[in-house]
């Protein structure tokens, strides 16, 4: 970097920090977590040295522990090929690199599950703290790591991990902190194995924490427990499922929806004030947040007759990334590259030789609630089951403050299930497989050598939570997707959405399916598998519970259907899969919006729905940055929703929250339905609603907050690039360290779909061609460093935004690595004796 540059570079973080700094305290004197602005200004340990720190580490860098000289070649994009002997070396250089560019998100990330964020931010953090803890998150991730056997290959690789991330941090100076820690005031802390259990834990709380049982109770009391099972039923309504059931076209329910019972009287928890702590509406998984796309196609339907696999999980947004990619080498034990999470050893999506592989989060239930009987709601010593008194147990949770200052202290208890809760609603404790298992790493560490698909499975066969759909492609030509996890069997096969009786042993779950019961497909006819978050099976196959209220399958639907007009896939159409705007969603919606002014009187119609749906009626359903159409469609389906589940809506709440927002799944085989009494809206007694009418005022709805958001349809101020945005905040949420408002391919139910606000989504796209050489392609957004002013910040933005990737160099030594692709190299050694 010229000298011109590196300035810049500096001004864009300290001109920033400097403001924040005038803006939260003035003067010299530290208030709160962050410091004094003459530490922070100090010319060499100050803010300045975060620009002045080494791009790429050289020489030799010494970690205690390692037996034998490691290399790591960095290529031009900054990732690290890492040579070692042994594999216990190959996980120290990793936890090093983890440390080198990323710490503060190591220790971010972990602080969070461990509820410890008031040690930073203070008493604003006092409530997260307590939510996360009452989870127990860092309860079983305690337990966990005591129980971890220290000479086991597993415990010997999380411990070099932290040799690794240690080396790191003891050999840090001054000058080497990262920009946050000097924000905050704040030194980090050592690693260990227990926070690697802690990172695993928050990692499944993300994916694995979802309690439709209170939502279910909220809609028995709103529309009766026949609409309500439908509403929230165990089944889709269109049926596109994981495991491919033969046909070539989804099986759609037609089923009429039960009728509402009638409106019932506000009680205890409809309103949002009388909410337990840990439940806003609507108090199940968000479905905007619900995103990832894998497949894989068999030789026989691909252009060079060779395996392709496509990896396209979805999360949050951030700079840093939640991925750091490597490339790891062992002779005879490891040749494999992707992505690893900082914080943990392993590569989780990736490849070696024979094989590649990809996740996305199945979404099963997991996680049930009972309704204890205590000796004392305020003071409990003891919970009755099967007429017998139990002691609790207690753990005493003590907050401290960024000085070490005694913020808060609480009591926690726990029932043989798990974390008793106590609230508004009661007593209830939680069983949860994130907690009550022994979620270890070995599946993952183990699953990264394989050598073929069934090898890959073998591996898998001991993964526990979250539930996943692994999806895996070999050199030989098999494909399979497996959906691993423990999955449990409730008392009398019954559901897990509802809220079951704490008092008796018979409730507890009976134990958890076989492995030969895990959802699996290998080698289908078809010559492709897809999963895309939908439901695992079509339930007219297998009733087994897996979960409830599962995701509209329109990216699946739409993967499919592109799979299936393609008989000779190429890499280069996987990667365009990945970003394809199309919309199975809006092939399902926009027809019924069209159809509906077209059947009726204009002069009933008005003016303005005329317009909406001349204005639709011009669009090709594809979400593009310069289409003009999609905002108005998102807007009037938005209106559909409000004016279709008024049932729903929280008495006395004047935010209009639904206590539930059903599936599109259900709204869309809803609209074939024209005389459903679902469509009459409840607020209007002296008028009966139909389906038409309600399409045609959502029109309306739709056009008038279009030109009042955005202006009128000429102005250009409909675009879908201004609208339709990704946002990547900042760790800290700095917008000066983030990149806001960047115009992305894809919307909601398209393959590359953003949640609401653009901060969740397309997190790490892969493609892998399975031939006599391996070849691959991928890119997240962002970049290797965690430091701002690095080039390798964000350098991978505006490709991803784009819908590029880039190749990814997989050589079997340092050697291989050309010169003018590298970036930079170090060595390993041992500490000095």
């Amino acid at each position: 970097m010229n000298g011109k540059a590196r300035l810049v570079s500096i001004l864009q973080v300290v001109l920033p920090a400097l403001l924040l700094g005038v803006a939260l305290y003035g003067g010299f004197r530290s208030l709160g977590p962050l410091p004094p602005l003459g530490t922070f200004l100090h010319p060499t340990a100050g803010i300045w040295a975060v620009a002045a720190q080494r791009e790429l580490p050289g020489g030799t860098v010494r970690i205690p522990g390692v037996t034998d000289s490691v290399t790591v070649v960095f290529d031009n994009r900054a990732v690290p090929h890492i040579f070692a002997r042994n594999v216990e070396d190959a996980y120290r250089a990793l936890g090093y690199l983890h440390a080198r560019f990323r710490l503060f998100q190591l220790e971010l990330t972990t602080r969070a599950a461990a509820g410890r964020l008031a040690e930073w931010f203070g008493k604003s953090a006092l409530a997260c703290d307590s939510e996360q803890r009452a989870l127990g998150l860092a309860w079983s991730a305690r337990r966990d790591a005591a129980a971890l056997d220290s000479t086991s290959e597993e415990g010997r690789q999380l411990i070099a991990y932290a040799d690794g991330v240690n080396a790191w941090i003891d050999a840090m100076g001054p000058a080497d902190l990262p920009l946050e820690y000097r924000l905050l005031n704040a030194k980090p802390e050592r690693w260990n194995p227990y926070r690697t259990f802690l990172f695993s834990k928050r990692m499944s709380y993300t994916l694995a924490y979802s309690h439709p049982d209170r939502t279910y109770a909220r809609l028995v009391e709103r529309v009766g427990r026949a609409a309500a099972d439908a509403l929230i039923g165990e089944a889709a309504r269109i049926h596109e499922p994981v495991i491919p059931t033969g046909r070539d076209s989804p099986r759609v329910d037609l089923r009429p929806l039960p009728a509402p019972a009638p409106a019932p009287a506000p009680v205890l928890g409809d309103a949002a004030t009388t909410l337990p702590r840990d439940g806003a509406l609507p108090s199940h998984r968000r479905t905007d947040r619900e995103a990832s796309n894998n497949w894989a196609v068999a030789p026989q339907r691909t252009a060079n007759g060779y395996a392709l696999l496509a990896g396209d999980p979805h999360l949050d947004l951030t700079l840093p990334s939640v991925w750091y990619e490597a490339h790891l080498v062992v002779p005879e034990a490891l040749d494999v590259y992707g992505v690893t999470f900082p914080g943990a050893p392993g590569v989780l999506i990736g490849f070696n030789r024979d094989v590649a592989w990809s996740f996305t989060n199945t979404g099963a239930d997991v996680l049930d609630y009972y309704a204890e009987t205590l000796d004392n709601l305020d003071r409990p010593t003891q919970y009755e089951l099967d007429g017998v008194w139990i002691p609790l147990k207690r753990e005493i949770e003590e907050y401290f403050g960024p000085h070490g200052k005694l913020l808060a202290t609480d009591t926690l208890y726990y029932t043989h299930r798990g974390p008793l809760r106590r609230d508004s609603l009661g007593a209830r404790s939680v069983r949860w497989t994130v907690l009550d298992q022994e979620v270890g790493l070995r599946p993952f560490l183990d699953m990264i050598d394989a050598r073929s698909v069934g090898d890959w499975l073998g591996a898998m066969e001991f993964h526990l939570a979250p539930i996943q759909n692994g999806v895996v492609a070999d050199r030989s030509g098999e494909i399979a997707m497996f959906l691993p996890g423990a999955y449990p069997i409730r008392p009398g096969g019954r559901a897990g959405f509802t809220l079951f009786d704490g008092s008796t042993s018979s409730s507890d779950w009976q134990g958890f399916l076989p492995v030969s019961r895990y959802p699996l497909s290998r080698n289908p006819e078809q010559g492709f598998l897809v999963s895309a978050n939908q439901q695992p099976v079509d339930p007219a196959t297998d009733s087994t519970y897996f979960g409830a209220r599962w995701p509209a399958p329109w990216r699946a639907m739409r993967i499919n259907q592109l799979l299936r007009a393609d008989s000779a896939v190429t890499p280069d159409a996987m990667r365009r899969y990945q970003v394809d705007p199309g919309s199975a969603r809006v092939e399902q919606f926009l027809p019924a919006m069209l159809s509906a002014v077209e059947s009726a009187s204009p002069a009933l119609v008005g003016s303005e729905a005329i317009e909406a749906a001349r204005l639709l009626g011009e669009w090709d359903g594809q979400y593009v940055p310069d289409n003009e159409r999609a905002v108005l469609f998102e807007l009037v389906l938005g209106a559909l929703k409000d004016a279709t589940w008024d049932e729903l809506l929280v008495p006395g709440d004047t935010l209009g929250r639904r206590v539930m927002t059903p599936g599109e799944d259900v709204l869309a085989v809803l609209l074939g339905d024209p005389t459903s009494v679902w469509w009459d809206d409840r607020r209007t007694a002296e008028t009966v609603e139909s389906r038409d009418a309600v399409i045609v005022a959502s029109l309306i709805a739709g056009y008038r907050e279009a030109i009042e958001r955005y202006g009128e349809p000429a102005d250009g101020g409909w675009r879908w690039g201004r609208v339709g945005t990704a946002n990547i905040y900042h760790l800290l949420r700095f917008s000066s360290l983030s990149a806001l408002d960047l115009p992305v391919r894809g919307g909601r139910g398209t393959i590359p779909q953003m949640s609401e606000r653009g901060t969740h989504g397309p997190s790490w796209r892969m493609v892998v061609e399975l031939g006599p050489e391996v070849r691959a392609w991928g890119v997240y957004p962002g970049g290797q460093s965690g430091n701002p002013t690095s080039r390798w910040y964000k350098d991978r933005l505006q490709l991803w935004a784009d819908g590029g990737l880039d190749p990814l160099p997989f050589p079997r030594t340092a050697a291989e690595l050309a010169r003018e692709t590298t970036a930079g190299s170090f060595t390993i050694r041992s500490v000095r004796p």
